[in-house]
């Protein structure tokens, strides 16, 4: 499987979210790619509220399998992200994208987020992670799609998925995005798997720190994903 390349795209002045997929060959969008993880620059002191870490190493993209049920929509499971920057909690949304919500909630369920890094985090937008090699050109290998309604608002705290530029509305695979700005103004391109319930703060904590490049300026690392039974 060859990944997408996920790199940031420029739309009226606002990044677009790339993510990725599988595909028969290589796709390139626009802007940086990186070949490798590599460990965020290290303060001399640690963010409040957050433990220093090194990058994880980078796992080989793919081998998942979609998911063949869909979630219940009248009791949909939370999944409690746990970070050395501290926890946050997300309910999923398996009306508003029932493919990529199951999937996310099954990778969640599997281990595949865990020792996963945010590879992107952009201040006042949002913070993305979901990549296991760290570069943000990986995924789980395979596709999801769920075309958002056309009066989609990624506003703070919503949980999207990131997709290739040339993939079309709602695709999906395994990275992901939490908006930390108010109202990102993005179009209806990005499947919305959930929101913030829990740990908003933390979502705030860990989206300042990123630099004018995109880069995260502190290494934040999911250590763990629990789900709810």
């Amino acid at each position: 499987m060859n990944p997408r390349q996920a790199a940031p795209l420029l739309l009226a002045g606002a990044a677009l979210l790339a993510g990725c997929g599988s595909s028969d060959s290589e796709q390139t969008t626009p802007a940086r790619t990186e070949t490798a993880p590599e460990q965020a620059p290290q303060s001399a002191t640690a963010p409040q509220g957050c433990k220093e870490v090194k990058a994880p190493a980078a796992r080989e993209s793919g081998g998942e399998k979609k998911p063949k049920t869909k979630l219940s929509t009248s009791n949909p499971p939370s999944l409690t992200f746990e970070t050395n920057c501290g926890s946050f909690t997300i309910k999923l949304d398996p009306k508003a994208a029932p493919n990529a919500a199951a999937s996310v909630n099954k990778l969640a369920r599997s281990g595949f987020y865990d020792g996963t890094q945010f590879h992107r985090i952009v201040p006042g937008f949002v913070i993305q992670g979901g990549d296991p090699t760290g570069t943000g050109t990986g995924g789980a290998g395979y596709t999801t799609v769920d075309k958002p309604a056309s009066d989609t608002k990624y506003t703070r705290g919503v949980v999207a998925m990131a997709k290739g530029g040339t993939e079309p509305a709602g695709a999906a695979s395994s990275q992901f995005f939490v908006v930390t700005g108010d109202d990102i103004g993005l179009p209806p391109d990005y499947a919305v798997v959930g929101k913030v319930t829990k740990g908003q703060d933390v979502v705030a904590r860990i989206g300042a720190l990123g630099d004018a490049q995109e880069q995260p300026t502190f290494n934040v690392v999911v250590q763990k994903v629990r789900a709810s039974t």
